[in-house]
């Protein structure tokens, strides 16, 4: 009941941003963030923004928490630090966005262009669920479930059927995320946590796990050719049979299963 709860907030959330909140262009939005200071940030603050063009902006010194950001193209802007809590990020396009350290929590952003973006050090409990973040920097990322703290139930980063390839997630932290059917075919997962994760289906072809724990993770059907497995834990694992083509991953020998 108390996810139901939540999702329906989201719904509410988004339908009072579509029906009353202000309207501004990019020329509205330029001025707002020329006369910000850190003191007095641009109030963009549930804003309607979506389907603007506010490509190559700096809103480092602006609130955009809770905006309606829907389709909006942020094209190699910054929005580093940034918290865009409970915003409506459906098909957003953030290629080349910089929102390192910056926290997501509560949003859907299904079908997002989030490719050659800088998340490093974020904070993201999203529905990424189709999205592009091939080449993508996640190195540090928090996007881990936090056991602590789930007030509205069990709410985690999804990434099924993303498009991972070529992303940096070195030393990020994406414990029971869900990630089926996911392209990670030559991402660097190095010293990663995957600590429950369900790759079911994943593509880790020419992907680099060295050090990466993979503990408890469910990993039906996917593809480890020629994967780097050096000190790979697979705490859990019982059958390697499960594991497809570990015959040709690089350094299986020295791979931890315990």
């Amino acid at each position: 009941m108390k996810r139901h709860n939540f999702s329906l907030s989201i719904l509410m959330l988004a339908a009072s941003l579509s029906a009353s909140a202000a309207e501004l262009d990019r020329t509205g939005v330029a001025q707002r963030l020329a006369s910000a200071s850190t003191a007095h940030p641009a109030d963009l603050r549930r804003k309607n923004l979506a389907h603007l063009d506010l490509s190559g902006m700096d809103f480092r010194q602006a609130d955009l928490w809770g905006a309606d950001l829907r389709g909006t193209n942020f094209t190699g802007s910054n929005l580093s630090g940034l918290n865009l809590d409970l915003s409506v990020m459906s098909k957003i396009n953030l290629s080349g966005a910089d929102l390192s350290h910056t926290s997501v929590f509560g949003v859907a952003i299904g079908g997002a262009n989030l490719s050659y973006a800088n998340l490093s050090g974020s904070r993201f409990i999203a529905n990424l669920d189709r999205s592009d973040l091939s080449h993508a920097n996640l190195s540090h990322a928090n996007w881990g479930v936090d056991m602590q703290n789930q007030p509205m139930g069990l709410m985690r980063a999804s990434l099924n059927n993303t498009n991972l390839s070529h992303a940096n997630l070195s030393d990020a932290n994406l414990s029971r995320a869900l990630l089926r059917f996911a392209n990670l075919q030559n991402a660097n997962l190095s010293h990663s946590v995957l600590f429950g994760v369900d790759l079911s289906g994943a593509d880790l072809s020419g992907a680099d796990l060295a050090g990466a724990d993979l503990s408890a993770s469910k990993l039906e059907a996917v593809n480890f050719a020629h994967a780097n497995l050096a000190g790979t834990i697979f705490s859990g694992i019982t059958d390697k049979s499960v594991l497809k083509n570990l015959d040709s991953s690089k350094n299986s020998d020295k791979a931890i299963f315990k």
